[in-house]
């Protein structure tokens, strides 16, 4: 059937929902120079955050099927947002790192059972047009990504010790979006009597499952680092760094706005290796560069690259899983977990101890095993 969907008002609900932990993801990432600036902590101190993160999704993917099961993924995906407000204020008033540690965590928590019931709503409501739905939905995400990372940016340079106060501009937009966008008179939600969805998963479906975690810790590994690559290289300050990762966070809302359409003729495996290697290429080339404007050209061709493989490679993931999305999601965020947990921290020990550069060493390994097994595991996406 033709990859074409209607954008309807679920569509954008759901969207903007994404968008707004994106904003967060946008400001806080790039931002760990600025954090360490305003901490006084080492690489490795400071990567404890995408740790904490990283937990976070963990405990969301193990809560996902019972959320989904005790509220249904509408309601799941704004206690989601209730839950991330929380913690981003928790983060933005509390300076020390023995704070913003934990809230880190509860922000992480949140954000990541929104994207996880955005990519279980998508996938059940637009079937097999979710190979464009989901990507298009992210695209709209990497909107508030890219704000996010303009807008702390941007701060930063102006106002060194307040570009916190700009992440709090996602609480008056979670609020309108749940005033404006919230379902009346929807009939009460009931749960299946089965009970959250559980059992087996395939070794197809595990074998694919470490490639995902391949995926998500070349992408975390270089969205927390890539500013400190980029002052390391170019010598530019913190802020001005993080506001080069705009170029980033600029690919990656192209690439999954245009990334389904332009692609639509290949099998979905094939998308998604010219994807990863599309990153390997940019990334390759920002690695090597001494020069501001390849490093912004390179993060970029990053950005496309990294755009489409979240979506795609969780559309696999549901593709093995016999009719549990919910359970397969659940587990696709602990993946994501693991990954956001151990690639910044790693990065940033490995960058305490041999400088930044060679640290960087870690993601083309992680490209060429998520490669190796998207080729080596074929999918058939399905209708969930």
């Amino acid at each position: 059937m033709p990859k074409t969907f209607h954008r309807d008002r679920f569509f954008w609900v759901i969207a903007t929902q994404t968008a707004i932990v994106n904003f967060y993801l946008g400001g806080f990432g790039p931002a760990q120079s600025l954090l360490r600036a305003d901490q006084g902590t080492s690489l490795t101190i400071a990567g404890l955050h995408g740790t904490a993160m990283g937990i976070a999704s963990i405990l969301a993917g193990y809560a996902n099927p019972h959320i989904a099961h005790r509220f249904g993924r509408t309601r799941a995906s704004w206690i989601g947002l209730v839950i991330f407000s929380t913690g981003l204020i928790i983060f933005v008033l509390s300076p020390p790192v023995y704070l913003t540690l934990p809230a880190t965590l509860i922000t992480g928590f949140g954000t990541s059972i929104v994207i996880n019931t955005m990519l279980t709503s998508m996938s059940h409501h637009f079937g097999k047009a979710a190979e464009v739905a989901i990507p298009q939905a992210n695209g709209i995400a990497s909107v508030g990504f890219v704000i996010g990372t303009a807008l702390i940016g941007s701060i930063a340079i102006g106002f060194p010790h307040l570009w916190r106060i700009g992440l709090l501009l996602a609480i008056p937009i979670a609020i309108t979006l749940f005033l404006v966008g919230r379902e009346r008179g929807a009939t009460d939600y009931i749960p299946d009597e089965a009970g959250p969805q559980r059992g087996k998963l395939s070794r197809a479906f595990w074998v694919s499952w470490i490639g995902f975690v391949a995926c998500i810790s070349s992408e975390f590994a270089i969205s927390f680092w890539a500013a400190a690559l980029l002052k390391n290289r170019v010598g530019t300050t913190a802020a001005i760094s993080t506001v080069a990762i705009v170029a980033l966070g600029s690919g990656m809302g192209v690439g999954r706005w245009y990334g389904g359409i332009f692609l639509k003729k290949f099998k979905l495996d094939t998308q998604l290796l010219m994807a990863i290697a599309l990153q390997f290429l940019g990334f390759l080339a920002f690695w090597f560069s001494h020069s501001m404007i390849v490093s912004i050209i390179s993060l970029f061709l990053i950005g496309l690259g990294i755009s489409i493989q979240f979506a795609l490679a969780a559309i696999r993931l549901i593709s093995f899983s016999d009719g549990r999305p919910d359970l397969a999601i659940g587990r696709t965020s602990l993946a994501a977990g693991i990954a956001i947990a151990t690639a910044p921290f790693l990065l940033g020990v490995l960058g305490d101890n041999f400088g930044i550069s060679r640290a960087y060493i870690m993601v083309p390994i992680l490209i060429i095993i998520a490669f190796t097994i998207v080729k080596l595991v074929p999918s058939h996406s399905v209708q969930v």
